[in-house]
C-alpha cells in the first residue's frame, strides 16, 4: 500500500517541487481546492479529498476535511491492533505526511478598512484541526507548516525512507507554536471588537526578528521578537541601512529615543543613554535641532543613540559624524548624508516611516512569574487640565519651555526632573529615590543655564524643598501635576520667589 501525503496550502511557494519529490518516492498525494488545481496543472497526480471522504465540500468550502476518513488517518496509532482493526472496519487508510498552512488571517486584518466579514471568513478551522491532529500523532505522522522544512524532510525520506522521531517532534512543536500564534491573533482581534480591556485570559504572540549576540550583559543570552501587526513607527519595524547588528541594549535605547521624538511635531533631535534622554533639542531645521540636543549635554551624548524626526541632510550628517555615536534613527538620509555617515564602519543607520499613523498598543513588562500590561502613556500637554497655581502666570517663552520639559519628563525614569528652555533640555535628573535629589542633579547639570529656565517634574512635590532648590538656581517657571497635601507650601514658596507654577493634574511616573 502506498504511503499518503495530504497537501493543502495557502502559501504555494515550493509546494510543486515538494509534491513532485514525494511522487517520485511513490507517495499518493491527497489535496483540496487551489492546491489540488495547482498540482494537477503541473502534472502531479492528485486524489481529491472528497474522493477519500465520499462527501463533497460544502458551505463554500467551510467543511471539507472535517471527516473521520481524514482524521482517522491522521490520529490512528499505526502499530496499535485495536486502531488497525477499526481502520480496516471503516475503510480508513493512514496518512503519513501532512503539509498545511493556514488561511491568511494576519494578512487579511492588516489590510486598511478590512470588513469583519472578510476577517471572519479567513479564520481557518479545518487547517488547524489537521495540523493539531497530526502534531499530536507525530510518533507516526510528519507534519509540516513551513516551506523552509521541505528540504530536510525530503533529505531524510530519500536517505532513510522515513523521517526521524526527532525531526517529527521538532516539526510538531513548530505546529503547536504556529497554531497558538494564529489563535492569539484571532482572539486579540475579536477581543478588540468586543472592546474588552482586561479579559480573563490574554495571549500575545511575537515573531523572531533576530537572535542577539548577548543580552543586557555578555553572560546573558537574548533574542529580539517583534509583534505581528505592530506599529510601523517602532524599532521592531525599522530598516537598518548600515552598521553592525543591534545589541539588546541598543534596541532598548533606540526604542526610548523613538518614543521621545514622537512627542514633537517641529524638527526635533533626541539623544539617549541608558534609556534616559541626555539631550533633546528643537529648531527650525533638523540641523539646528541636533545642535541644541548636543549643546544640552555634550559629555553624555558620547556613545549615545540619536533619533531625528526629519530627513538627515549633509549639514546634519557633518555634525553627527564628528561625534562617536552608536545609532542614528531618522525617516531618511540624503545621498550625501548617507555617503558621509557610512564612512564609519560600525555606526548603525536606521530608518522608520515617521509619517505612518501610530497605533496604540499595550505596554508589557515581565515580572518573575507574571506579566504586567497597561495602556501606553499618550497623555500630552494638550490633554492636561492646566491650572496656574501661583500669582504670576508664565510668559510666552516660559510656556514653550514648560511644554518642552513636560514632553520630555514623562520619558525619564522616576523620580524625574527636567530643566529646559524653549528649545532644548538643560539638565536631566533621572531615577532618584527622592525628588529633591533628582532636582539637584538636573539643576547642577544645567548650571548657569538654569537662570530663567523652566523645571518639569513627573510627579507632585511632597514638600517645598524642590521649589526652594529651583529658585536658588534661577528657575522662573515650574510645571508639575499637583495633588500633594502640601501643595500650598510649594505654591507659597513659588510666590515668595516670583516663580510661575503650573499644575497639570496628571503624573508621569516611569519605572
Amino acid at each position: 500500500m502506498k504511503k499518503r501525503a495530504l497537501l493543502s496550502v495557502s502559501d504555494k511557494s515550493g509546494i510543486l517541487e515538494f509534491a513532485q519529490a514525494l511522487e517520485k518516492l511513490d507517495y499518493e498525494i491527497l489535496s483540496t481546492g487551489g492546491t489540488m488545481k495547482h498540482l494537477k496543472e503541473n502534472g502531479v497526480a492528485v486524489t481529491a479529498v472528497d474522493e477519500v471522504t465520499g462527501f463533497p465540500e460544502i458551505m463554500e468550502g467551510r467543511v471539507k476535511t472535517l471527516n473521520p476518513m481524514i482524521h482517522g488517518g491522521l490520529l490512528a496509532k499505526q502499530d496499535d491492533p485495536t486502531h488497525q482493526a477499526q481502520m480496516i472496519e471503516h475503510g480508513i487508510e493512514p496518512i503519513h505526511i501532512v503539509c498545511v498552512n493556514l488561511y491568511p488571517f494576519k494578512e487579511t486584518i492588516s489590510k486598511p478598512n478590512v470588513s469583519v466579514e472578510d476577517a471572519i471568513e479567513n479564520i481557518d478551522i479545518g487547517g488547524p484541526a489537521m495540523l493539531r491532529a497530526s502534531a499530536k500523532n507525530h510518533a507516526y505522522v510528519t507534519v509540516i507548516v513551513d516551506a523552509a522544512d521541505y528540504a530536510q524532510v525530503l533529505e531524510e525520506l530519500n536517505e532513510e525512507g522515513q523521517t526521524t522521531l526527532a525531526t517529527r517532534r521538532r516539526l510538531a512543536a513548530k505546529v503547536f507554536r504556529h497554531t497558538a500564534a494564529y489563535d492569539a491573533l484571532i482572539s486579540g482581534y475579536l477581543t478588540d471588537l468586543s472592546e474588552e480591556k482586561f479579559p480573563e485570559q490574554i495571549t500575545f504572540t511575537y515573531e523572531l526578528k533576530q537572535p542577539l549576540r548577548y543580552g543586557e550583559n555578555p553572560h546573558q543570552k537574548a533574542a529580539f521578537y517583534s509583534r505581528p501587526l505592530g506599529s510601523d513607527f517602532s524599532i521592531a519595524n525599522a530598516e537598518q541601512l548600515h552598521g553592525k547588528e543591534l545589541s539588546y541594549n541598543n534596541i532598548q535605547d533606540a526604542n526610548a529615543a523613538i518614543q521621545i521624538v514622537k512627542e514633537f511635531q517641529q524638527p526635533a533631535a533626541v539623544a539617549v543613554k541608558h534609556m534616559n534622554p541626555c539631550g533633546v533639542g528643537v529648531g527650525d531645521t533638523i540641523s539646528e535641532a541636533f545642535n541644541k540636543a548636543y549643546e544640552a549635554d555634550p559629555v553624555s551624548i558620547f556613545g549615545g543613540i540619536i533619533a531625528l524626526n526629519r530627513e538627515v541632510d549633509a549639514a546634519t550628517a557633518e555634525q553627527l559624524s564628528g561625534i562617536f555615536l552608536e545609532i542614528i534613527i531618522a525617516p531618511s538620509f540624503t545621498e550625501e548624508a548617507n555617503t558621509l555617515l557610512t564612512k564609519k564602519k560600525n555606526i548603525r543607520l536606521l530608518t522608520i516611516p515617521f509619517g505612518q499613523q501610530i497605533k496604540d498598543s499595550w505596554n508589557t513588562v515581565s515580572v518573575e512569574g507574571g506579566l504586567l500590561i497597561q495602556e501606553p502613556d499618550t497623555f500630552g500637554f494638550e490633554n492636561a487640565d492646566i491650572r496656574i497655581a501661583t500669582d504670576r502666570e508664565p510668559t510666552e517663552a516660559e510656556w514653550e519651555a514648560l511644554k518642552l520639559g513636560w514632553a520630555v519628563v514623562k520619558h525619564v525614569k522616576s523620580n524625574a526632573i527636567v530643566v529646559s528652555d524653549a528649545q532644548r533640555t538643560l539638565g536631566v535628573g533621572a531615577g532618584q529615590m527622592n525628588r529633591v535629589g533628582a532636582a539637584n542633579i538636573a539643576l547642577t547639570q544645567a548650571g548657569e543655564r538654569a537662570n530663567g529656565a523652566a523645571l518639569a517634574s513627573d510627579a507632585f512635590f511632597p514638600m517645598d524643598d524642590t521649589v526652594e532648590a529651583a529658585a536658588k538656581a534661577g528657575i522662573t517657571a515650574i510645571i508639575q501635576p499637583g495633588g500633594s497635601v502640601k501643595d500650598e507650601d510649594s505654591i507659597k514658596k513659588a510666590n515668595e520667589y516670583g516663580i510661575a507654577m503650573v499644575f497639570t493634574g496628571v503624573r508621569h511616573f516611569k519605572h
